[in-house]
């Protein structure tokens, strides 16, 4: 907000960072192309001039609570989200999208332009399931013993999210590895449910 003169003008001018990008809840882009080819190049400028971290500079910080998944870079400055995850969707409770604030589609002729959703239509599992099935059995053992290895550490939640991802791509994948884990528990990591495990719901075997 412009409301005095700058008390350090480097701290305050210099590194201000002004950006279109930056609306108020309810506001979006016009399809000006002068206006879409800005709203790429000012944050890759200010990138470029002041650092990968530009938004976490005091001048430019919000003064509203924010969350993201925006992590490290050059010249972090603050504690960089702890061990908190740093994907979404997580099972660890960390912020989800709020579809609220989603761009509202531009009506054209035949279907509106809206936002192009990346997770619709994917198939993750069909070729990883086909690449287990050309493998012979010792390849089959290997890649189980080593994937049991390491997710044998990790608590027994994580485990199951884990193993409902290789049954979509292959049964008997799902099946050695899930054996070799319980052959081989970690008590140290058997423990009663987090506050993740008992807020969310494991998947269905």
């Amino acid at each position: 907000m412009l409301d005095r003169n700058p008390d350090n003008y480097f701290a305050d001018v210099e590194q201000a960072a002004f950006n279109p990008v930056n609306v108020v809840p309810g506001m979006g882009y016009s399809p000006d192309r002068m206006l879409q080819a800005r709203l790429v190049s000012y944050p890759d400028a200010h990138r470029y001039r002041i650092g990968t971290n530009y938004e976490s500079l005091p001048v430019n910080k919000p003064k509203c609570p924010m969350n993201n998944y925006n992590r490290d870079g050059a010249m972090r400055f603050d504690g960089n989200f702890g061990g908190e995850a740093n994907y979404e969707p997580n099972s660890f409770g960390g912020p989800k999208e709020d579809r609220g604030y989603r761009e509202r589609p531009f009506p054209l002729s035949g279907e509106p332009a809206d936002r192009y959703d990346h997770r619709a239509g994917n198939d993750d599992y069909t070729q990883p399931g086909n690449l287990y099935r050309l493998m012979d059995e010792g390849a089959k053992n290997r890649l189980c013993e080593n994937i049991a290895g390491s997710l044998g550490q990790t608590p027994q939640r994580i485990q199951e999210l884990q193993l409902s991802h290789f049954r979509k791509a292959d049964p008997d994948y799902a099946a050695r590895v899930e054996k070799l884990l319980k052959q081989n528990e970690h008590p140290e990591y058997i423990h009663e449910p987090d506050a993740a495990e008992s807020a969310v719901a494991l998947p269905e075997k």
